[in-house]
């Protein structure tokens, strides 16, 4: 049984790398029966953004990652970090150090002239005169002087660090405030996290992280840090790239389970199986399997996914969600019809937003290219004829079959060739050139909107003579 949590910072918004960290502890957590805890770590007070805190709530709301219990808050954990600091300063494992900023930065500088490593130098580790007056004491943790500091990564598998990598680090701030990595010590032990799956930017921290667990005899949960998510040239991912955040997926028409399914192939995988749904990822889904190199966003194969998940969803389901865009139809009249036909093309919900209002929306204006090519002399007498023959029809016209049936001995008696007669009546009904089949626009609009429409078009002339 896997207790995990994902524990992010709200100074700025949940982006997806976050995200894909977040699903990987849901995975580990639900599949074991265990528990999934989410942390928020707001104890840089100067940097919280209450914005970005319901942002990342909204998040998990809109993805359906759901978390044990109530959310936990650092800032509301600081008598417990306070007593730790006091009893590894009472068991001498931890000391105030006097050491000034300009003490620090000469230290610095010295160091990198003799081509060291910039390291605090213990000078207060053991010591016992008269602090000096007018500082206020930072308190640091006593590291090993020597040995390593060793673990197994799930994904990396043996890290080995040097003890002389890990000085005295700081755990407490001359303001009293405790630092990042003893509160992520304190609050994994004493929340009982069993596995912390995290980016391997905090790979470093590890070591002090333990450094914290042993000083305090905490048990040391099992590790996996997961590589990056890179762009297409394998560098940092940047917001043209695709880290922004999560809510603006919604925002530009990605689906949950697509955005996730998108995810869970960045840096995981089972076989050539490209499509997840959430219960074959609990099934599937092991931590020790994470791929040990970076994974490459690729917007193609997220819109590609999230074309599939628009296509096999309910036509109930995509009702709701486009009434996000403001696109309300669950008054039309053929409502499923105008969903089959539209979510055939689109790979987001704002382009079926976009390819039903193409459809549902009378024309204001048409092209002016596709009117000027189709628009020939005798195609005004042949919609006119079209028109009367959809007047005189006593037959019911209901479905794309039913005008078809009609349409072609009108097409042969005629002697058109298809092009003549669908682009004009295309255009007509929608104002471009570009839409699916003529005959399902006809079937959703039913014969009066679709007479309607053509004569409004044959009366401005589809707008050719306008400026």
């Amino acid at each position: 049984m896997a207790i995990t949590r994902f524990a992010p910072s709200p100074t700025g918004y949940l982006h997806i790398g976050g995200l894909r960290t977040a699903l990987y502890n849901y995975l580990w957590a639900r599949k074991t029966n265990g528990e999934f805890k989410l942390r928020i770590e707001d104890t840089d007070m100067q940097r919280n953004q209450e914005d970005a805190l319901k942002a990342i709530i909204e998040a998990f709301d809109w993805v359906g990652l759901d978390y044990d219990g109530e959310v936990e808050y650092q800032s509301k954990r600081m008598d417990i970090y306070k007593k730790y600091i006091q009893q590894l300063l009472d068991e001498g494992k931890a000391y105030y150090c006097y050491m000034t900023k300009d003490e620090l930065d000469a230290l610095r500088e010295e160091q990198m002239a003799n081509k060291q490593t910039p390291r605090y130098d213990g000078r207060y580790r053991d010591f016992i005169g008269t602090p000096p007056e007018g500082v206020d004491p930072v308190v640091r943790i006593k590291s090993p002087n020597e040995g390593h500091i060793c673990f197994i990564d799930g994904i990396k598998d043996v890290m080995n660090f040097n003890c002389e990598e890990v000085d005295d680090f700081i755990i407490a701030r001359s303001s009293g405030v405790p630092t990042y990595n003893f509160v992520v010590a304190i609050d994994d032990a004493l929340m009982g996290m069993t596995d912390v799956i995290r980016g391997d930017d905090h790979l470093s921290n590890t070591a002090k992280q333990i450094v914290i667990y042993e000083a305090l005899g905490f048990d040391i949960p099992k590790f996996y840090h997961v590589p990056m998510i890179n762009n297409p040239a394998g560098k940092k991912l940047s917001k043209r790239d695709g880290a922004m955040d999560v809510m603006e997926y919604k925002r530009q028409g990605y689906l949950p389970e697509a955005l996730l399914n998108f995810l869970v192939r960045l840096g995981w995988s089972n076989g050539d199986q490209e499509i997840f749904s959430m219960q074959e990822m609990l099934e599937l889904f092991d931590p020790n399997n994470i791929n040990k190199s970076a994974s490459a966003y690729n917007e193609e194969k997220l819109k590609w996914l999230n074309s599939h998940y628009i296509k096999n969803v309910s036509n109930e389901r995509l009702i709701k969600e486009l009434e996000f865009f403001d696109c309300f139809i669950d008054g039309h009249d053929r409502k499923h019809m105008l969903l089959d036909l539209s979510k055939e093309r689109a790979q987001t919900l704002v382009e079926l937003k976009n390819s039903i209002e193409k459809i549902t929306n009378t024309p204001t204006s048409y092209d002016r290219k596709g009117s000027k090519k189709f628009i020939k002399e005798g195609t005004i007498d042949i919609l006119n004829l079209y028109c009367a023959l959809l007047e005189e029809c006593n037959e019911p016209l209901h479905l794309a079959v039913d005008y078809e049936a009609i349409t072609k001995p009108f097409i042969e008696e005629n002697e058109l060739k298809m092009p003549q007669l669908f682009q004009p009546i295309r255009i007509a009904l929608t104002g471009g050139t570009q839409a699916p089949s003529v005959y399902d626009i006809m079937a959703i609009l039913g014969k009066d909107e679709t007479i309607k429409r053509i004569k409004s078009a044959i009366e401005v002339n589809f707008g050719k003579d306008e400026e």
